[in-house]
């Protein structure tokens, strides 16, 4: 399937229906009930939410990330994928508490839908910086047993290309400097995300 299919086939309504479904399997979870402003049930038969794609779930309250949780690879029809990224980003980033029934209403949910990943070919550390392109490509980076990504709105904290590599390499356990080595595997992908209003 091609990206430019793939933009079309989920478009801005698609967007917010996976958008409630992340909420109510949220809400769900904490013991709260929530009503979808649509039929989830009769919307999730559409044969766009049976495709595999990679995703992730990005939870913020006042701006501030508060969970964010996904899957790089394709391995499980949509929907699931959504409601298993909902739940671990608001319960298992280790990096915050479980989220609180206080804190569902506060929450701003954005859920990214991933391209492929494709290995970034270059020669040293200025060919990496020419090659990003920022505010579109979200980056693997990878090293022995260490690896992390940001995806690529995360470029709106960090817009400079060396300290987006410098961030993403500490990320994953490894000193600032690794990405300017030679035997760091790096590979992109791009997005398309949906939001719900601040």
């Amino acid at each position: 399937m091609t990206e430019e299919h793939q933009s079309r086939e989920f478009d801005e309504k698609k967007g917010e229906i996976l958008l409630e479904i992340a909420r109510k399997t949220i809400a769900e979870r904490l013991g709260l009930s929530y009503k979808p402003s649509t039929d989830l049930d009769a919307a999730s038969r559409d044969t766009a939410f049976e495709s595999r794609r990679g995703t992730f779930v990005t939870l913020k309250i006042n701006d501030q990330l508060r969970g964010c949780i996904g899957n790089l690879l394709p391995d499980k029809p949509l929907i699931s994928a959504v409601q298993d990224n909902a739940v671990n980003a608001a319960f298992q980033d280790p990096r915050f508490a479980p989220l609180s029934k206080q804190e569902f209403e506060k929450i701003q949910i954005e859920v990214s839908l991933l391209t492929e990943p494709k290995p970034l070919n270059y020669k040293d550390g200025r060919d990496l910086l020419d090659k990003l392109r920022p505010h579109v490509d979200g980056v693997i980076l990878r090293k022995g047993p260490y690896s992390s990504t940001f995806l690529p709105q995360v470029w709106e904290q960090l817009p400079d290309q060396r300290t987006f590599l410098e961030q993403l390499c500490m990320k994953a356990g490894l000193p600032s400097d690794a990405w300017q080595k030679g035997d760091t595997e790096v590979l992109t992908y791009q997005v398309e995300y949906f939001e719900e209003p601040r």
